[in-house]
């Protein structure tokens, strides 16, 4: 999940939700960040939301075809890099998940987003080893979410820059997570087809 703040134009390309308002900074602006996720997912059982990801993944994938590389301007992300950013974010709240568990309020560490996709060059990722990482982490993270007590679900991390989250919370941002770069991702592809 977002993490750190970005700078234009990546922010405007990245952050900007469906009513084209660009969401608040998840560092500087914490609660009205973690708000916009969970508005992104309203009243959705996180659950069921984050098991239909992996499909609306592979249709995407589909449905781009040539154009998922093709970045819809300079420095803005394309199809795959939006999609290579959930995979890191599913990996790193797999992990935040099981620190909240097995620790007591462990220190959670943010990172910085873009970053991540520029320096693991996530564009030239290959697509089936991707989403196998993506469906497997997923599948493990539901059957966890499962697992869980509500007193397992109210343990709480520290993050960083946001303070307390639990793992009810952290799981509940995860779903709207997915839909925000979901979103992110077919306004990319959009872009990138009207320009070329």
């Amino acid at each position: 999940m977002d993490d750190r703040p970005i700078g234009r134009p990546i922010e405007a390309s990245i952050e900007e939700g469906a009513s084209g308002m660009t969401s608040p900074d998840p560092v500087k602006e914490a609660e009205a960040y973690r708000r916009s996720l969970l508005a992104a997912l309203g009243t959705d059982d996180p659950a069921v939301a984050q098991a239909a990801t992996p499909g609306v993944i592979r249709a995407l994938i589909a449905e781009a075809g040539p154009d998922l590389r093709t970045r819809p301007e300079p420095g803005e992300w394309s199809v795959l890099e939006c999609i290579s950013h959930l995979v890191d974010g599913e990996l790193v709240v797999a992990g935040r998940y099981r620190w909240i568990l097995a620790h007591d309020e462990p220190d959670i560490v943010g990172y910085d987003q873009a970053r991540w996709v520029d320096r693991l060059r996530h564009n030239e990722d290959d697509v089936e080893e991707l989403l196998s990482v993506f469906e497997a982490l997923r599948a493990a993270n539901i059957a966890l979410w499962g697992r869980l007590t509500e007193k397992d679900r109210a343990r709480v991390g520290i993050h960083r820059e946001r303070g307390p989250e639990s793992i009810d919370l952290t799981f509940h941002l995860a779903g709207g997570h997915d839909r925000v770069h979901l979103d992110q991702a077919r306004r990319a592809l959009a872009t990138a087809r009207q320009r070329g």
